[in-house]
Parts: structure tokens; C-alpha cells; sequence
């Protein structure tokens, strides 16, 4: 191979008049020259290059972006820049304020403050992977999602769950998510008023937020309130829902193991056959099993038993188990806990916990492109003012639907 003579007799040149090589370790590698820096590089924008490798076709540069965290806060005000490394310094030390107020940013759906907290995002994401390693790799937290048709008694089951895991050493963080109104869009945030325990632990945190509107039980930025939490040092995550049906299953795609909450009376065999939140569950817990509703909850065990055994298995490494507990007297909560490690332990040791959760970055990151999409489509100028004009003739009847659909779809193309 023909080695540039430039490179070896000039190692200290300058490259394009940006970048300055020193101390740099010459390799070859198959018909390639790999020209590594063993030191920091001056006049260059990013803080070290890893390597350079030299073809025939001429020196190309690879692998060689490697933007520190704290590079990617320039362009910010100096304001927005100081709130950054504040909330991210106190975020990394526990600090539950900051915790709560960087949760609040993620929320926000002002543009300004929806970059900046992109901006802390990345921050954290990038803590979580240096964490991660020193960790040898295995997840820093354990996501679980918990839903449940409403009065299965999800609030009570956290309230004793999470007091349980509390006394044994573990920081538990909540994400409630409670319907908004769809008149007023407010929402009632009340789940933690009837944590009142919980909500005074201090290896606790408990976070109401309401859906917006956003289907399947959950919020656009659960995942992201996840990954804070994670940040904070919480090591178990539980994503309560609001009371959801059969077909509302969206925390099982950001969470690692996915929990029905049923009440005794939960339906027959064929109810737990049916397609949908059902097939999702890693575990199925009967509530409530207490005083006079023993023998319901029995029954109901044993039907749903049966009808697991008609569904697919998702894992190889796991199938799906039904559990009788009671909140109130919190009779069976310990053993659930320990079928919920053993669950986490199988699908760690298999490798399934780690596929799962980076297939659940792809699907969480399309969801956030269909749903940013929508709103780009109803604010565009060649759309905004049509929309109403064609709404008032799909109501008067003149159109139908579709056809406004299209019409609206190709106003939006041809404006592109």
C-alpha cells in the first residue's frame, strides 16, 4: 500500500487548515491507512478525533464527531444555559426539586422550552450510558407498567406496593397519568392524594400528569419522564395508566414488564381471551382478593389461567402468570415482587430485556412523528386556512369526508 508521503514526513501539518495532528499513531488496515490521535486536537470544533483513515479516493474522516454534553448547550441563551446545568446537576444528585421542574420543561408544549428540553435530554441520555457501562451494561432501573380497568384498585396497589420496596432500599418513582376533560381539557391529578404514605417517603416520588388527550393510557413524554427519573437515581419506575379497556396498551411499549390489575369481577374466560391489553401482560394480578371476594378472585384466577394458555407466547424465556393479591391487607404483594424480579432476571439473562427496550425507541420515536406530524399538517399556512372552509361542507353534507381528506392532504403536498 502506498502511504501518503504528506502524512509521513509532515506528521504536525495541518489538514484542510482546520484540524492540526499531533502525536498521531499510524495503522494499516487492509488497504486502508487509520491515522489515530493519541492527544487533543487544536483548531477543531469537537474535542478529540478518534480517526482518520486514508483511501485511494483521498483522506476521508470517520468516526471522528464525538460532541461532548457540554457542547451541545452552545446557541442557548445564557438564561437557558444556566437552567440546563441546573436542573441537570441537581437532577444527577438526587434532587427531587429539580427532578419535578426538569419533568415540568419536558411537559411543556411552548417550542422554545420543548428545544431546551431536548437539550437536557440529551444530557441525561448521555449520563444514563456512561452509567450504563459502569454498570456493566445492565439497565440502571426497572420500568414496570401497571393498568387496569378503574376501581381495580391500581392507586391502592402502588400505595402498598411501593411502601414494601421502599423498606427494603429501593428509591420508587411513580408516573400517574390521569385523563384530561374533554370539554374543559383540565384534569384532577388526584392519584396522589391517595398515596398519602408513599407521597411522604423520601426514597419515593410520585408524578400526576395528565394525558392531553393522548390515547392509550398514557402521555407523549411518559418516556421521557422515565428516563429522568432514571437520571434522578430512582431504580424502579412505575407507570400507573389511567383506567383503560381492552385495546389502550401503550406503556407495554415503554416499559419492561407490563402488569394487569383486575378487580374480582373482572369478567369470564372468554373476557381474558380476547385479543388485545390482555395478550400484552407479562403478569395478571386479581386485586381485592380479601374478605368476601376469596372465592370470586379464585375463580377468576383460574379462568384467566386458562385463557393465557390459548394466547402466543411473546417470550421464550417466559410465560405470562395470574396472581391473587389484596392491597388492603397486602396479602401476596411480596411474592408478586418476587415473580417481578424473576421476570427481570430471565429476560436480562436472555438478552430480551435489552432488544425490547431498543425496539421500544423505534416505535416511541415513529409515535412522536405521526403524532408532531398532525400538528404540523393543522398548522401549515396551505392547510390552516382551508381546514374550516372544508370542515363547514363535510357538516352541511357537500362533501363527504374523504374527499375533504384528500383535499386537504394534496393542499398540504402541493405547498411542500
Amino acid at each position: 500500500m502506498k502511504i501518503p508521503s504528506l502524512l509521513l514526513r509532515f506528521p504536525h501539518c495541518y489538514f484542510s487548515r482546520r484540524t492540526y495532528f499531533v502525536n498521531c499513531h499510524f495503522t494499516s488496515r487492509a488497504d486502508l491507512l487509520c491515522i489515530e490521535s493519541l492527544g487533543p486536537v487544536h483548531h477543531c470544533p469537537t474535542k478529540w478525533i478518534r480517526s482518520w483513515i486514508c483511501s485511494s479516493s483521498g483522506l476521508r474522516r470517520e468516526l471522528c464527531q464525538q460532541v461532548a454534553p457540554d457542547q451541545q448547550i452552545e446557541g442557548l441563551p445564557d438564561r437557558e444555559q444556566r437552567l440546563v446545568d441546573r436542573l441537570y446537576n441537581g437532577l444527577i444528585r438526587g434532587h427531587r426539586a429539580c427532578l419535578a421542574e426538569a419533568i415540568t420543561l419536558v411537559e411543556s408544549t411552548q417550542s422554545r422550552k420543548k428545544k431546551v428540553a431536548q437539550v437536557l435530554l440529551q444530557k441525561v441520555l448521555s449520563y444514563h450510558r456512561e452509567q450504563e457501562k459502569l454498570n456493566q451494561g445492565k439497565p440502571l432501573a426497572f420500568r414496570v407498567g401497571l393498568s387496569g380497568p378503574p376501581g381495580a384498585g391500581k392507586s391502592t396497589f402502588i400505595e402498598c406496593f411501593g411502601k414494601m420496596l421502599t423498606e427494603r432500599k429501593y428509591k420508587v418513582s411513580v408516573l400517574a397519568v390521569d385523563p384530561s376533560s374533554s370539554t374543559s381539557g383540565g384534569s384532577l391529578l388526584g392519584d396522589k392524594t391517595r398515596m398519602t404514605e408513599l407521597s411522604r417517603d423520601m426514597n419515593a416520588y410520585i408524578r400526576p400528569s395528565p394525558t392531553r388527550g393522548t390515547l392509550g393510557g398514557v402521555t407523549r413524554t411518559t418516556n421521557e419522564a422515565i428516563l429522568l427519573c432514571e437520571g434522578g437515581g430512582y431504580n424502579v419506575v412505575l407507570v400507573e395508566t389511567v383506567g383503560v379497556g381492552q385495546s389502550e396498551f401503550a406503556v407495554a411499549d415503554m416499559v419492561d414488564m407490563f402488569i394487569l390489575l383486575l378487580p374480582p369481577a373482572g369478567g369470564d374466560e372468554l373476557q381474558g381471551i380476547k385479543r388485545g391489553i390482555i395478550e400484552m401482560a407479562d403478569l395478571v394480578a386479581i386485586n381485592k382478593a380479601d374478605g368476601d371476594l376469596v372465592v370470586p378472585a379464585r375463580r377468576i384466577q383460574a379462568e384467566y389461567v386458562s385463557a393465557l394458555k390459548l394466547l402466543r407466547r411473546r417470550s421464550k424465556v417466559w410465560r405470562p402468570k395470574v396472581m391473587r393479591i389484596s392491597a388492603k391487607t397486602g396479602e401476596g404483594i411480596s411474592d408478586m415482587w418476587d415473580k417481578m424480579t424473576e421476570f427481570h432476571d430471565l429476560m436480562l439473562t436472555s438478552g430480551e430485556l435489552i432488544a425490547k427496550r431498543r425496539r421500544q425507541q423505534k416505535v416511541w420515536m415513529w409515535n412522536l412523528i405521526q403524532e408532531n406530524m398532525l400538528e404540523h399538517f393543522r398548522s401549515h399556512l396551505a392547510v390552516k386556512d382551508k381546514i374550516p372552509l372544508l370542515e363547514e361542507k363535510v357538516l352541511s353534507g357537500v362533501l363527504s369526508p374523504g374527499l375533504a381528506a384528500d383535499l386537504l392532504l394534496k393542499a398540504f403536498k402541493d405547498g411542500l
